[in-house]
């Protein structure tokens, strides 16, 4: 496998400080608009299965209106991944803002049931096509040295607003059932136009016209070891955050610990405080020390936080094992996001394969909930949350035998490990301008693993 790469060292009288990497300005912009996004996105959340019961549904009928966003979210990935490589990324990235917009203030409008349904899963499309955008353009943006910061710090404006969200949407719901989608879709609005105003002049997003981009399809960076190991970890992620951990730990509260169903609420509270407190920590190890010491690290506090958390029977242990899974999944976001981005490189143009990584949680959270709720039925809770943390330790062997992507020097333009390189040599370049790209590659070292 190899050492792992030189760490990055601080600046020297050598080396002036203004010539170390700093995050671009536009990587700011698109925090401040994923908090906003975030926060609205909470202010929904509580105000939307009441809403949808007002028109005198079912349960199902609630729980099919949940899911039609993250299914659409699904099966709309590839087609974002593939317009983010033939239009760019920005375009795509405000597209998407908007069109969430437009679907939620038509949501606080819906007349029926089915109207809502039509408008919610409208959302979903433009969720995915900012999302992925979103990703692709800190790819580009982010000097190599800092997209674990920079990952780290769009994930917690991320994760801050989506726990600040519920708290302002619960004050609205007292007005209207309908006023938080309209204050959602305003926000929206908003937050399109900062966007707009910080991307439209930037030089950075304008690489996307580039005639040296290398356009990467998921059958070429699937050859890299790292990707195949960020595909595993962000589906067990998926699997246990976005699936397991929300369906089961309410159920767990109730029928095992025979506690009040408000010690799930703050279960889950200690489990994002727990994401918060290395998010930036993390990010900052991946871009010094590498990307799989953090992951493996990462996933194996994970598993075990997760194991003893269904083996617990009582409020403190239940808790403790709720902050450390918080601990382990917090370090996850940030190097596997810069593994990813490193996979494509600066002058790459990877939407497809964004999409991919994208999709591998989104069918974690598919299947996690519908496996562990077997388990949990016919076996145990421990069970459950047992498998659980054995993917999340199986994740942790993937990373133990990827490479590592970080860059070898601070001022080095790319890691050793590319997705162009990759393309170039299995030629799974899209269409693009193939031979100035190839040859402009031609005395760069060749990947390693095939």
């Amino acid at each position: 496998m190899g050492p792992g790469p030189e760490p990055i060292t601080p600046a020297s009288p050598a080396t002036p400080a203004s010539r170390q990497p700093r995050l671009p300005r536009e990587v700011w912009a698109l925090v401040a608009v994923s908090f906003v996004i975030a926060i609205g996105f909470g202010i929904v959340a509580p105000a939307l299965p009441t809403f949808a019961r007002s028109f005198d549904v079912s349960i199902t009928a609630v729980s099919v209106l949940i899911s039609a966003f993250a299914f659409m979210r699904l099966a709309f990935a590839p087609a974002s991944g593939r317009l983010v490589s033939r239009l760019g990324e920005r375009p795509v990235y405000i597209t998407g803002i908007l069109l969430v917009g437009v679907s939620t203030v038509a949501c606080g409008f819906a007349a029926s049931y089915w109207q809502l349904l039509v408008f919610r899963t409208l959302g979903g499309i433009g969720s995915t096509m900012f999302t992925v955008s979103a990703i692709a353009l800190l790819v580009r943006m982010t000097p190599p040295a800092l997209r674990g910061r920079s990952t780290g710090l769009w994930a917690t404006s991320f994760l801050l607003g989506s726990v600040t969200g519920p708290l302002v949407g619960g004050g609205l719901i007292g007005l209207s059932l309908r006023a938080p989608f309209l204050v959602y879709g305003v926000a929206l609005f908003v937050a399109a136009l900062v966007g707009w105003l910080a991307l439209r002049n930037s030089t950075l997003a304008d690489r996307e016209q580039d005639s040296d981009i290398v356009p990467l399809t998921v059958r070429a960076a699937v050859r890299n070891g790292a990707y195949r190991a960020a595909l595993v970890s962000n589906f067990t992620n998926g699997w246990a955050v976005f699936g397991v951990r929300i369906s089961l730990v309410p159920l767990f509260v109730t029928e095992v610990l025979r506690q009040q169903e408000g010690l799930a609420g703050v279960a889950l509270s200690v489990f994002a405080a727990g994401n918060v407190a290395v998010l930036m920590i993390a990010g900052r190890i991946a871009d010094t020390i590498g990307r799989r010491p953090p992951m493996i690290v990462g996933l194996l506090v994970a598993a075990g936080g997760t194991i003893w958390l269904g083996f617990t029977s009582g409020v403190t242990a239940f808790l403790v094992a709720s902050l450390v899974s918080g601990l382990g999944s917090g370090m996850l976001t940030p190097p596997q996001s810069a593994a990813v981005a490193d996979v494509i490189g600066v002058r790459g143009k990877g939407g497809p394969v964004l999409a991919a990584f994208q999709m591998a949680a989104d069918i974690g959270a598919i299947l996690g909930p519908l496996v562990a709720g077997v388990l949990a039925d016919q076996l145990s809770f421990s069970a459950a949350f047992g498998v659980t943390g054995a993917i999340a330790a199986v994740a942790a062997l993937f990373w133990l035998r990827a490479p590592e992507t970080l860059p070898r020097r601070a001022d080095d333009p790319e890691p050793e490990h590319t997705g162009a390189d990759i393309a170039a040599e299995c030629g799974c370049i899209d269409e693009g301008p193939e031979v100035p790209t190839r040859k402009r590659m031609a005395g760069r070292p060749r990947h390693p693993e095939a």
